[in-house]
């Protein structure tokens, strides 16, 4: 059995710099850059390493434990590629900028104003700070603003680095008081299938399938479209004003409603025995989407990984790890016998054209996210599957009077289902 692992979120934002001096903050992280490339060099001259971050520290122009975190993420690569059989030696002459560690209260300072902003002032140099407000996800900026008020949590080291040439700081926050548990300490592994419509579900233990749900919000889809026409036609028309307008509102309507898709999924797997949500890493899927014009804007758009994010951190509260998988034919696998073809799946129905098994094809596919999610992070043996038991599905009305999904079961109360079972179309 494995130990709980504390809370601890890394929240990404980018930065409004107010100060005038955003090329500051670019020459520190050349400067961290080469911190870094002189430790990896005295490392590999055999130079004493307790000797290292003085020495570093007083030929760098940065605030000096600012140069002791950059050094001692170097000399941390290093311990790395001894550890692990010489892979991957660390290079000392990397390229480009470099990220710029600092401990809170000391590189670096966090401020909540009256008006609900997080402002920053970041000690590029000795003496010469960088100053402005925090921008970015309503999410991250939630968890930072309960850390600043909160004894429950504690702010550590960030880092503030270029990304696509944007500023950028990525704050690490603890909680002290709750923990969260091993994933290779669960028990029943919820393989979680986003869709553009709908997100599947399949609760998997050593004993089989526990339970399935698919549960759909076409609304989001429906919204996103009727949103993008609105806004083409304003655009055409000059009214670049309510174009932007529009768009706010967009992006309110769809991140309430993941949200409340996320809380649904987090409250259907606490009903299992230590549970662990699976999610397929979907990072380089728009990199390789290519379906046309139209296809392309909707799939590049669709928040499949703010859905994710979203689960995942409210998940960790309540003590439930999540993982990722390689998402590798896992909507074309039949779950029964393994063939996997593109011709086992059409739109929402699949048929395995080797054993003839039927099934809702995002259900298939959250079975089999369920199943590699067991054989990445579980040490018990993945079960036989020889049926699944029919799909339920549950659909958000727009009355608003259910939010949740439920299941047909006690286990779970205050949800209804729409009475849709089997295949769905």
């Amino acid at each position: 059995m494995t130990d709980a692992q504390a809370l601890v979120k890394t929240l990404d934002f980018q930065l409004d710099i107010q100060s005038d001096n955003e090329s500051l903050l670019y020459d520190a992280t050349l400067e961290a850059r080469s911190a870094y490339n002189e430790t990896i060099r005295l490392a590999k001259q055999g130079v004493d390493w307790d000797t290292i971050p003085d020495r570093v520290a007083d030929d760098a122009d940065l605030v000096k434990n600012t140069t002791q975190r950059v050094v001692a993420k170097a000399l941390g690569a290093m311990e790395n590629y001894y550890e692990y059989d010489d892979f991957d030696q660390p290079s000392h002459t990397k390229d480009g900028a470099y990220p710029l560690r600092a401990n809170y209260e000391e590189g670096y300072n966090l401020s909540l104003t009256d008006d609900g902003d997080v402002t920053f002032r970041i000690s590029a140099k000795p003496y010469k700070h960088v100053k402005g407000v925090l921008e970015g996800d309503d999410a991250h900026l939630d968890i930072l603003k309960t850390a600043l008020t909160s004894d429950e949590w504690k702010i550590g080291t960030a880092e503030a680095l270029f990304h696509n040439d944007n500023a950028e700081l990525h704050v690490n926050v603890t909680n002290t008081e709750q923990t969260v548990r091993d994933k290779q300490d669960s028990r029943t592994v919820v393989g979680v299938d986003v869709n553009e419509d709908n997100v599947a579900l399949t609760a998997l233990s050593e004993n089989g399938v526990e339970d399935t749900l698919v549960i759909a919000f076409p609304e989001i889809k429906f919204e996103r479209h009727r949103y993008f026409t609105m806004r083409k036609r304003v655009q055409n028309a000059g009214k670049d004003s309510i174009h932007d307008t529009l768009e706010g509102r967009e992006e309110r309507f769809v991140r309430d409603r993941l949200h409340k898709v996320s809380r649904h999924i987090v409250e259907w797997s606490r009903q299992f025995e230590k549970a662990c949500i699976v999610f397929e890493d979907l990072k380089e899927m728009r990199d390789s989407i290519d379906y046309g014009t139209r296809m392309n804007r909707r799939l590049h758009h669709l928040p499949f990984r703010a859905l994710q994010y979203y689960t995942s951190y409210k998940a960790s509260f309540e003590g439930i790890p999540a993982g990722w998988i390689d998402p590798y034919k896992t909507s074309q696998r039949c779950p029964l016998c393994g063939h996997a073809e593109r011709a086992n799946r059409n739109k929402k129905r699949f048929k395995c054209r080797d054993c003839g098994q039927q099934d809702h094809s995002d259900r298939g596919a959250s079975v089999n996210i369920a199943v590699k999610g067991i054989k990445k992070h579980q040490d018990w043996n993945v079960p036989a599957l020889n049926s699944l038991p029919v799909v339920r599905k549950v659909r958000r009305q727009a009355s608003g009077a259910v939010d949740a999904p439920t299941v047909t079961h006690d286990a779970v109360r205050g949800y209804q289902t729409d009475g849709i079972v089997g295949v769905s179309d």
